[in-house]
């Protein structure tokens, strides 16, 4: 059992170790997220599942606070509303439960961060094509393979791992490294 603890841990520390090489990606996408909150913009945030729970932490991040206390943040997670969730599923289909979100909530200038460790994740795709159309910059914070929200993004994080527990804490800790970064440079003393 010990070992299998050590061979995690170094696991883990080896990806986070090998995270500062998306150290330009993730400016990008801080500079982008400023840039929408300050012309009165909001960062939306989807995934399935974990990187459902991941969007919903992020967005509370933004409209609560990370670290100080100063006003909120415009930040949105479409995982949360569960009549929404449930009726769209039920009356369009699970794949279209973003993708009429993005379409009623969204505006040009604003930002959809799409998480999903495959990259493959069908409603995700369906509500960045859409965000594309309406001149919302899309993020996408996938696994190593990108699979398509990789390609199909304006900004991609490729975290350096295949293996979903692995590539949730990597999304996690970029997460918290763009809130940080967004609530420092909005909110700096």
């Amino acid at each position: 059992m010990q070992d299998f603890v050590i061979q995690e841990c170094q696991t883990i520390s080896d990806n986070f170790t090998k995270l500062k090489d998306l150290a330009p990606q993730l400016q990008k996408t801080v500079e982008v997220c400023i840039n929408a909150l300050k012309m009165g913009h909001k960062v939306m945030f989807c995934g399935n599942g974990g990187s459902a729970s991941q969007s919903q932490h992020l967005a509370a991040e933004l409209v609560g606070r990370y670290k100080k206390n100063r006003p909120a943040m415009a930040g949105i997670a479409l995982t949360t509303d569960t009549s929404i969730l449930t009726a769209v599923g039920n009356d369009y289909g699970f794949d279209e439960i973003f993708v009429r979100q993005v379409q009623g909530l969204g505006r040009a200038g604003d930002i959809l961060i799409g998480l999903s460790t495959s990259g493959n994740s069908s409603n995700v795709i369906k509500a960045f094509e859409l965000a594309k159309q309406m001149q919302i910059t899309t993020v996408a914070f996938v696994g190593e393979s990108g699979g398509k929200m990789g390609q199909m993004a304006d900004i991609a994080l490729c975290v350096p791992s295949n293996k979903t527990n692995n590539i949730q804490e990597m999304h996690l800790a970029l997460g918290h490294m763009l809130c940080g970064l967004i609530e420092e440079s909005l909110f700096h003393e």
